[in-house]
């Protein structure tokens, strides 16, 4: 691994953007309380109102490799959502999609999508706004693409709006054992998986 290089891993608390630079009172990774290096930049985004896995690098050939779509880096999610997620919207999901995107129509790409049971994850503050005569289950969704609130899009599409977001993995790299607001370096054997994968 090329020296000067910095790989983090962050579980990207809800509420905060995923960006250091200053927008209203939302809290920023600057809020973390970690001294990262003035180069450190996200790899892609998680909305405000998503948590989860963010990689953070000054590396900007890894950068453009995990964007792009061509080269099939997936990053998987837990979504919670409204209703009780069926086989068959997990089969269309996984099949690909019509979303909207920029008003115009947009058909994602082939993604993995199962039914999950409730996993352990940490509670989200504030919760989610239960409503005791509308179930809810879990599905575990992974991507190769990342378009503007796609996963939210995706749900919709199939009748189950989401109601909580967790991204859980960027390729290899998994959140075990993160808590909301925690930051791990990454070390070279780490690196090495997901760029080689």
């Amino acid at each position: 691994m090329a020296s000067g290089f910095k790989y983090y891993l962050v579980f990207k608390p809800y509420g905060m953007l995923s960006q250091f630079s200053r927008e209203g009172n939302a809290p920023t990774l600057a809020d973390l309380g970690f001294n990262f290096e003035k180069d450190i930049y996200p790899v892609g985004r998680l909305d405000a109102d998503s948590e989860g896995l963010l990689l953070l690098t000054n590396d900007n050939r890894l950068k453009t490799s995990l964007l792009d779509p061509k080269n099939k880096h997936w990053r998987t999610y837990h979504v919670q959502v409204e209703g009780d997620i069926t086989e068959e919207a997990c089969i269309a999901l996984s099949g690909g999609v019509d979303i909207v995107i920029d008003g115009k129509v947009y058909h994602t790409k082939r993604a993995r999508a199962t039914p999950i049971d409730p996993p352990s994850h940490p509670e989200r503050i504030p919760p989610i706004r239960v409503r005791k005569s509308i179930p809810d289950s879990w599905l575990s969704l992974s991507l190769t693409e990342g378009k503007n609130r796609q996963v939210r899009r995706m749900t919709a599409a199939v009748g189950f709006p989401t109601l909580r977001l967790v991204r859980v993995a960027i390729g290899s790299l998994r959140m075990d054992h993160l808590k909301p607001g925690d930051v791990v370096e990454l070390g070279t054997a780490e690196v090495g998986r997901i760029r080689n994968r």
